[in-house]
């Protein structure tokens, strides 16, 4: 048994703290149909005037 042996309860808290900690992992797709949905915007706006 190591010194900083967990118990399940513990596991459980260690493993959601790594969670929240990890950075957001970033989806191109989405990423280029924000993109694409605001210049489609910004195109519709010029036009209208």
């Amino acid at each position: 048994m190591g010194k900083y042996q967990l118990d399940n309860k513990g596991q459980v808290a260690v493993t959601k703290f790594h969670e929240k900690q990890t950075p957001v992992k970033f989806d191109k797709k989405k990423h280029i149909e924000k993109l694409r949905a605001d210049y489609l915007k910004k195109k519709q706006k010029q036009t209208d005037k």
